[in-house]
Parts: C-alpha cells; structure tokens; sequence
C-alpha cells in the first residue's frame, strides 16, 4: 500500500482535496483530526490522561469534550501543548502507521491527511507528499466562517510551519485559493499520477 501524506495549514483544504482525490482512485482515508477527535470523547485512558495533565477545564460537566477550552489552552500555554500532544501524537501515528503497514502489493493508496505532518516528523512514513497551500488572506476569511476570532486564527496559523517551509519539502504543491471546481481538476490531475496500475 502506498503511502501519500497530505498536509497544509488550517483553512488550507486538505481534507477536501484529500476527499476528492480518494473519490477519483482506490484510496482509504485516515483524517488525523478525526482520529484525535475519537481519542478526546471515546478512549477512557486518553481521557484519564488529559484530565490528569491538561485539567478538568478540557471537558464539560456533562462529560462532553469542551473544544474551545482546550483551544484556549493549547495556543495560551505551551507546556500544555506539549502535555496534550504527548498523549496524542503517539497513539494516532502509531494508528496510522499500522494501516500503512499492510503488504504494499496491494494496488490500493492510503491519503493520510495530517495538518501536522512536518511538525511530527510523520513524512519519513510516507511515499510521497502534497501540500495544499493558499494566500494568507484567503487562510483568514475561510478561518472566520468557522467562527474563529481574529486572534485565535493568528496563533494556530503562527504554531505551523511556514507554508514555504512546507512546498520546499514536498513532493506536489497544490495552490487553493480559487474554486472547488479549479481544486477538483487539481485533484483529478494528481489522481492520475498517483494512479496505481
């Protein structure tokens, strides 16, 4: 099974462009948000570990996972972000990795959509990868139809590494700041070169 690591900034369309092109070939998706998201609300033993670590700020009284608190601390606190993504960070590679593992005469691709992926050293797992980068002025307008303030947006895009940084040390650079048809053939195109036979 190939290996095609798909990463960029927040707001940048990954996890859309990685949907598109897994419509277009046999791929599986593993979305590493997603998976972090099941950790937070679903493993008991995660959930032990950041409220030993983190606090019980990171969840509701009714037990639900309080998202924008953890936001809060994770780009207020370093040492928090730190705590949080020791827990984290392990248990999703290694869920990732076990999946790129299977015997690589398949002819099928698994698209690991990780927003992280430089900052985690996850490339080395991978056989190929594609950013999807965009103008930071369009980063921010997509950002604030999330919801997310100004300030919230400047501190998660300031903890990723630069998009420059990113395209030098990718194999394909998409560029999404225009449509969802123009991201479509971008995707299309890729598809078939990472078209197994």
């Amino acid at each position: 099974m190939a290996v095609i690591g798909i990463t960029g900034g927040i707001a940048s369309g990954k996890s859309t462009f990685t949907r598109l092109v897994a419509e277009q070939i046999s791929a599986e998706i593993f979305d590493a948000d997603a998976e972090v998201r099941r950790f937070l609300e679903s493993d008991l033993e995660v959930q032990r570990e950041v409220l030993r670590d983190i606090g019980s700020v990171a969840y509701r009284e009714d037990g639900a996972l309080d998202r924008d608190a953890i936001r809060a601390i994770v780009f207020t606190n370093k040492e928090a972000k730190a705590r949080l993504e020791s827990i984290l960070h392990p248990r999703v590679r290694a869920r990732w990795v076990s999946l790129a593992s299977e015997p690589r005469d398949q002819a099928k691709l698994l698209l690991v959509d990780i927003p992280l992926l430089f900052e985690t050293g996850a490339e080395v797992f991978c056989d190929s990868v594609v950013t999807i980068v965009c103008s930071e002025k369009i980063q921010f307008e997509r950002i604030a139809k999330r919801g997310l303030v100004h300030e919230d947006a400047q501190r998660i895009i300031a903890s990723q590494m630069p998009s420059a940084e990113k395209i030098a040390r990718s194999t394909h650079v998409v560029w999404n700041d225009g449509s969802l048809m123009t991201l479509a053939m971008q995707s299309q195109e890729l598809a078939e070169r990472l078209a197994l036979p």
